[in-house]
């Protein structure tokens, strides 16, 4: 067989490896909000000399070999903000059904060989940097399809691992609950993981992002 052959898309965007590629963990980042309570693009504000969808990827790029930006309205916008990132995009084009239904969009522009997704907010650029190795510390420990991180207080949040075993389950999803039908549906296949650490903040109003350039 010709060499050519064994090969296909690498973990690693705009790369190859032979057949047999190692699974790999993706993020979805949703980036499909309409911005409703801010009343203009979010995702394009600028945080400290960068967008904030922009701050938001390039944390998670650190820890994962795949980032799938599930877009809506703003799709070329967007783009345009994480310019010459290694991300590949996908848009929704129903982004008003909700979060569920970005989700859905983005587990079927995964690669066939994804161990697991981490599905991360695009209006979350202060993600502390311990989450993210946190929760897959713990999928890679329990094997559980399910890993969430609880932060102080005992609130559970984002982002949230989810194992291919349930990748069915998310592409299923519609309406503004995100991937929380998942999550609830059966509790003995979730790992909760502590972290002592307040609630990352997203930001959905012109207060919260006045906040963030205090913080």
């Amino acid at each position: 067989m010709a060499e050519a052959a064994l090969l296909q898309y690498s973990p690693v965007a705009g790369e190859a490896v032979r057949d047999g590629a190692t699974p790999l963990i993706a993020a979805l980042v949703l980036a499909g909000g309409l911005s409703r309570r801010m009343g203009r693009a979010k995702l394009l504000l600028d945080v400290r000399g960068r967008p904030v969808i922009r701050r938001t990827v390039e944390a998670l790029l650190a820890h994962v070999a795949d980032v799938v930006v599930v877009t809506g309205t703003e799709d070329a916008a967007l783009r345009a903000a994480l310019a010459e990132l290694p991300v590949r995009f996908v848009n929704n084009p129903r982004p008003q059904d909700g979060q569920g239904s970005s989700i859905a969009v983005g587990v079927g522009a995964l690669k066939p060989w994804t161990r697991a997704a981490l599905v991360a907010l695009g209006d979350q650029p202060g993600l502390p940097d311990s989450v993210v190795p946190a929760l897959l510390g713990a999928f890679a420990r329990t094997g559980l399809p399910v890993v969430v991180p609880v932060y102080r207080g005992g609130v559970q949040g984002n982002p949230v691992l989810f194992g291919n075993e349930v990748f069915g389950e998310l592409a299923a999803l519609t309406g503004d609950l995100g991937g929380k039908p998942v999550v609830q549906a059966r509790p003995e296949r979730v790992a909760r993981v502590p972290l002592d650490l307040p609630v990352p903040a997203d930001i959905d109003t012109p207060e919260d992002y006045a906040r963030l350039h205090v913080e």
